[in-house]
Parts: structure tokens; C-alpha cells; sequence
């Protein structure tokens, strides 16, 4: 019997995504980490679950054929806690723009890093919003011109590796979306940690900011370079290497920058999802007993 491959996730919608597109590169990537995970034993098709909000890199869902939701612009993660909650045995992935995770959807991110919910977040990081023509997000480099700032943004722009390493997530991963086999690599690592992860993935946007040949040249490997993932320290040293702005000098950090394995998953501090699964459990069907429990004399 054969194993799965990537194209047995494929899906009939057409992709919309322009020519050239760095979310191709996270798109190929995810399958080939799904289906190498299935292939591995680490889960069945069946377990992984999608969310996603609204924007270019979120139509993600159209195109891998696995179980997902669609939730509003910048609220990927909020669905993917309550999914891992209800269904501890599921992989929960929850993919969405710097847009969404960083400007409206910011406390969500911030509090399930916080939480260690056992999810992983793929934050695809154009530095624009780019389904609607190009406007600032919060890692937009400062002097950027584009339809919401003609005169050119001012402020610092955010940092989200050091912003979830502050927050307490246990996994922070950066990738480019055009090394295609090493971002698939760490999406296994991700995928497979228990606890909160951030994968983000530097994904230009070739139509409204195309940071390609930038990053091309200015990227390298963590793991090449000495780099310790289980020192806290030196993984925020090495966040706050590369400010977001696009620098002449920078070095751009990639890989992974930090794990920690000890700290305990969101999901087990709750006695009744110790329990496992709902819809494994012997269910109930006598309300006045239900009831009853909750009753004060």
C-alpha cells in the first residue's frame, strides 16, 4: 500500500493567489508536512484541523483537503483553542497574515502564547496587508509608501519572534516561504511540540511588497550558526538580531529559536479535558440528574 503524498491533499478550488506568490511556498511546504506526519504514524488525515481568519495567506483552507473552519479577519486563533479544548487529540494549525495575527487579532496571539495552548500558529509575514491592495500591517518597515501611508510610514514596526518569546510561547520558528524543504521541516517540529508554537514565515507579497531578492540575501540558518534552542536568552538576543526594517547590513535569522519541553500544555491544567476527548465519554441524557448538580438548596 502506498503512502500518502502531498497531492492527495489537493483540493478542485482553483488558486487565486498571484503568479509568484510566497504562499505557494507555505502551501507546499504544509502538505508535504502533513502527509510526511501521516506517513510517519504521528496522526491520521482525519485529526488535522485548519482555522484561518480572512486575507491572501488564509485561503490557505481552500486548497489543503483536510478539516477546517473559516473564522473573521484576525481571529484564526480563538477557534483553534476552543478546538483543541473540545478534541485534544486533533493538530490544531491556525494560519493567517501579519494583518490579521498582529493588528486586529494581536490579544489573541499574545494570550494563547501565554496559555501554551497546544496549537501551532503560521504566521504568513508579507509586512502589507495584501488582499486588500497593499496598505501598512504592524511589521511594516518604517518609510514604507503604500495606499494607507503616501507619505511613507513612521512607526517601529513589531517584532513577533521576540513578542511570543516575552509572551511565554514554548515553540518560535522563522522561515523563508521560498526554502520550501526546510520551512516543511520545521512545520513538522511545530506541528509535532507540545504546546504553543509560532512558525512564522517570511512570505513576500510580489504584487504590493516584494521583499524577495532582500531576503534572499540577507537570511541565514540558526542551526548553521551555533545557535542553542533551549536557551531562552540567547534565542531573544537573536530575535531582536533583525528589526523588521530592510536594512542593507541586517543578517536575518531563520529557523527555529527556542523550545521548551517542560512547561505544562494549556489544555492539561483543565480536569475535565484530562478526561479525554467529549464525544468519547459515556454521555448523559438524564437532565434532570444533569441539573441537578447545579442546583442550590
Amino acid at each position: 500500500m502506498c503512502g500518502m503524498t502531498p497531492n492527495d491533499l489537493n483540493t478542485p478550488a482553483p488558486i487565486t493567489w498571484c503568479p509568484g506568490c510566497g504562499n505557494f511556498g507555505i502551501l507546499t511546504a504544509s502538505k508535504m508536512a502533513i502527509a510526511e506526519l501521516i506517513n510517519e504514524g504521528f496522526a491520521q488525515r482525519k485529526d488535522f484541523v485548519i482555522t484561518t481568519d480572512i486575507g491572501c495567506g488564509a485561503k490557505i483552507y481552500d486548497y489543503i483537503d483536510v478539516n477546517g473552519l473559516y473564522g473573521l479577519h484576525g481571529r484564526a486563533i480563538p477557534p483553534a483553542v476552543g478546538i483543541k479544548l473540545a478534541n485534544p487529540e486533533l493538530k490544531v494549525i491556525a494560519y493567517g497574515g501579519d494583518g490579521g495575527f498582529l493588528n486586529e487579532g494581536i490579544a489573541h496571539l499574545l494570550h494563547a502564547a501565554r496559555y501554551n495552548s497546544d496549537i501551532t500558529v503560521v504566521l504568513h509575514n508579507n509586512q502589507v496587508f495584501a488582499l486588500t491592495t497593499g496598505q501598512a500591517t504592524a511589521t511594516t518597515e518604517k518609510g514604507f509608501k503604500g495606499k494607507s501611508t503616501p507619505l511613507g510610514t513612521f512607526e517601529e514596526p513589531l517584532n513577533p519572534i521576540a513578542l511570543t518569546l516575552e509572551a511565554g510561547a514554548t515553540f518560535v520558528a522563522r522561515e523563508f516561504a521560498y526554502d520550501v524543504v526546510h520551512l516543511k521541516e520545521t512545520l513538522k517540529a511545530a506541528i509535532k511540540h507540545k504546546g504553543f508554537s509560532l512558525v512564522e514565515v517570511l512570505q513576500p507579497c510580489v504584487s504590493f511588497h516584494d521583499t524577495t531578492q532582500y531576503f534572499r540575501e540577507h537570511v541565514y540558518r540558526l542551526e548553521e550558526d551555533g545557535h542553542d534552542v533551549h536557551d531562552y536568552w540567547a534565542a531573544l538576543r537573536r530575535a531582536r538580531e533583525w528589526n523588521y526594517e530592510l536594512d542593507p547590513d541586517a543578517r536575518v535569522p531563520t529557523g527555529i529559536f527556542y523550545v521548551n519541553e517542560d512547561k505544562m500544555p494549556y489544555e492539561e491544567g483543565w480536569p475535565s479535558v484530562r478526561k479525554g476527548p467529549f464525544w468519547k465519554r459515556e454521555r448523559n441524557r438524564d437532565w434532570k440528574e444533569i441539573v441537578s448538580q447545579y442546583r442550590v438548596e
